[in-house]
């Protein structure tokens, strides 16, 4: 490789990450990292703006209620049937019953034997704020949601608030020094069990005896072990692709345009608004996070691949960017597991998808620990918040 361009100073001051990921202030995955401690050794810092795009701009998602009333996201009519909609969502309680009515057709019916599409059409709300809720707010990634029921949705939206009320600017939070150091946290952290890490050392061989694996080669060396998780690049054979995924990373030197000259943020653009099947995602981080240079800014644009010119399918996201100082494209398989590992003990996750949150992810994990176990993750047992870890 050439050396770096003068510009970009000092490489010591960078920390890109291929696949940046925001994490959920009060999602699972923080749960799951408070649970094992680890959170001891990280710094988190929150993401300045969450924002969807429409009709071509960008516009901030709405926090809460007031500024549901104050966005010029939608209209006045529209901003009262969405700001009840929420405040419904807000104040239910699945253990509650007298949370659980709302009217369809003048009828009350109970809102957990209903659709999204139904939830969506008793608040009589347009197809922009169907749009920015669904997929802005609870995160999913295409339409399939919005003929299922509704629970899972309304969990989501609770979750965004709720990760929203922790910290105002966002619901979701970053490390300082970038994901990297995840990896490094549980490094230390291992070392205090008498955990050993080998690092650099190639993979030749998953070795099984009577169809479970019992080690891994390297080289000459075996170690020896009675499971193995990994991705899908140590065992391609026992993986199918699903799909590709298409990124760019994009060094800024300037805030991302329309952010509010925010230092971070993320912009996700419905499928709808560019006539795809997927959405898109932008995602920007800075000197700030400790990732780049002063006064440099890092975006990554990420999408499903779905035609024969993947960058170009990512270029409603780039050109939200403004200036691209250097832009560096990829396109990955996303592979799945065949099986589920009960039987050999060889548990594979999922490639990462082209979303710039964990949430996804995160299914992946707590699916895996459920196989590897042979049972559920308790959360019951979290007693303690970021903010005690962090204290």
């Amino acid at each position: 490789m050439g050396t770096p361009p003068a510009e970009f100073m000092n490489g010591r001051d960078w920390n890109v990450d291929l696949i940046p990921k925001y994490l959920m202030a009060n999602g699972q995955l923080v749960q799951l990292l408070i649970h094992t401690g680890v959170t001891r050794y990280l710094e988190f810092k929150s993401i300045e703006g969450s924002y969807v795009m429409k009709g071509g701009k960008v516009y901030k998602v709405p926090a809460d209620g007031k500024e549901a009333l104050t966005t010029s996201l939608m209209g006045i009519f529209e901003k009262r049937r969405f700001k009840k909609m929420l405040e419904f969502i807000q104040n239910f309680d699945e253990d509650d019953p007298k949370t659980w009515n709302i009217t369809i057709s003048n009828k009350p019916t109970c809102a957990k034997d209903v659709t999204m599409e139904q939830l969506y059409a008793a608040f009589g709300v347009d197809h922009n704020t169907i749009d920015v809720t669904g997929h802005a707010i609870a995160l999913h990634r295409n339409d399939d949601y919005i003929k299922k029921n509704c629970l899972d949705g309304i969990k989501r939206i609770k979750l965004y608030f709720d990760s929203l009320s922790r910290y105002g600017k966002s619901p979701y939070l970053y490390p300082l020094y970038g994901l990297g150091e995840l990896p490094q946290g549980f490094a230390r952290l291992s070392a205090i069990y008498g955990g050993t890490y080998m690092l650099d050392k190639p993979c030749d061989e998953i070795v099984m005896e009577d169809g479970k694996v019992v080690g891994v080669r390297s080289g000459e060396e075996v170690a020896k072990c009675k499971m193995v998780i990994c991705d899908p690049s140590y065992i391609p054979e026992k993986c199918n692709q699903v799909g590709k995924v298409v990124r760019a990373i994009c060094i800024l030197k300037h805030p991302v345009p329309n952010t509010n000259n925010s230092l971070s943020c993320q912009i996700i653009i419905p499928q709808n608004q560019v006539q795809r099947k997927s959405d898109i995602y932008v995602c920007c981080v800075s000197y700030t996070h400790q990732v780049a240079a002063k006064q440099f800014f890092l975006a990554t644009v990420s999408a499903t691949v779905e035609t024969d010119n993947p960058e170009l399918e990512i270029k409603p996201g780039l050109d939200l960017l403004g200036p691209i100082e250097q832009k560096f494209v990829s396109v990955d398989d996303l592979m799945e597991p065949t099986d589920d590992g009960i039987c050999n003990q060889v548990f594979i996750s999922k490639s990462y998808d082209a979303t710039t949150h964990f949430e996804t992810t995160c299914l992946d994990v707590l699916d895996i620990y459920r196989r590897a176990t042979g049972g559920d993750f308790d959360f019951s047992q979290v007693k303690h918040t970021l903010d005690d870890e962090q204290c």
